[in-house]
């Protein structure tokens, strides 16, 4: 069977893939609250508790990504022909998804898919399965959509259907506190040590984009962060949502901050998360659309985007 992709699982065959132009940096003009950016991903959310609250305490503009036009709201379609949505999820992608303290489906995906059962009124069932059978198994009819931050591929699109996006995996550079490094262009990166794991997306994207720095490739994620942790480097570049559940933790031990970005270049960083459905299961497709519609107008989804990543990945 084909193995599903998900963010932040990159092989080297990435690394032959095109260079394209890079999305502005996050220190670039933001989009008017509510407008969609050209990509229509990182639209600046409403209004709720918890963004005021968060952008208080950082005291910088609020980046929660968003793939929703005000201006383009989805239709609502027949809800009341929907039943029970058996959910799928996968076991251990922690924030994402993973078994709490009872055992049973928690993590961010599991949330939101509680949040858009209580928003279209319809009963849920979650389950969770090894991530490399979750394709298979709705396509048997063991469930009826995956929300398992399965990303959206060419390959993946011929297997299966997706809602809209409701998160993507922006790369980030990451330096120790101290670094007088401020701002990243050819100039301030000529000669820089960058860690990244090798074989990887970002490993490419630097190979062709950033040519004026001193890749120094690691076997894996820890080994490189450690490296930065001992000043071995001088940043650190790969995935930003594992990096700031790092940066958040007790393992970085707050020795390191994100430092320009965010990169979004679809070809080597992939086209969005969806919600996947059975092929043709249009209805179950637009419900998901207007129900993630309606908890981002409502603010819901940024204060459940808040609970898991109170350092931005973006």
């Amino acid at each position: 069977m084909k193995f599903p992709f998900r963010p932040g699982w990159y092989g080297g065959v990435l690394a032959t893939l095109l260079m394209l132009a890079l999305i502005p940096a996050a220190g670039a003009q933001q989009p008017a609250p509510g407008a969609a950016t050209p990509d229509n991903t990182l639209a600046r959310p409403p209004k709720s508790p918890a963004a005021d609250a968060a952008a208080a305490r950082t005291n910088d503009p609020l980046v929660v990504p968003g793939f929703w036009d005000p201006r383009h709201r989805p239709d609502r379609p027949d809800l009341s022909r929907i039943g029970v949505i058996r959910f799928l999820t996968e076991t251990d992608y922690p924030p994402f998804d993973y078994a709490g303290p009872d055992g049973e489906p928690a993590g961010f995906n599991v949330d939101l898919a509680r949040e858009l059962c209580n928003e279209i009124k319809v009963q849920c069932t979650i389950q969770m399965r090894r991530f490399d059978t979750l394709v298979d198994a709705l396509n048997k009819r063991e469930g009826d959509a995956i929300i398992a931050s399965l990303g959206e591929t060419p390959q993946m699109r011929k297997l299966v259907d997706f809602s809209n996006p409701y998160y993507r995996t922006p790369a980030r550079f990451v330096t120790l506190r101290n670094s007088p490094l401020k701002t990243l262009d050819a100039r301030t990166l000529e000669g820089k040590k960058v860690a990244v794991v090798a074989g990887t997306a970002f490993e490419a994207y630097l190979k062709n984009l950033f040519t004026e720095v001193e890749l120094k490739p690691y076997k894996t994620a820890a080994e490189a962060r450690a490296a930065l942790k001992k000043g071995d480097v001088d940043l650190l570049f790969g995935d930003g949502i594992a990096l700031a559940f790092w940066l958040n933790g007790t393992d970085s031990a707050k020795c390191c901050e994100f430092r320009g970005g965010p990169y979004l270049e679809t070809r080597y960083f992939g086209e969005g998360v969806g919600i996947a459905v059975r092929k043709g299961n249009d209805l179950l497709r637009r419900a998901f659309n207007w129900g993630l519609f309606r908890l981002w107008e409502k603010g819901r989804y940024t204060d459940l985007w808040l609970r898991y990543f109170p350092v931005s990945p973006f």
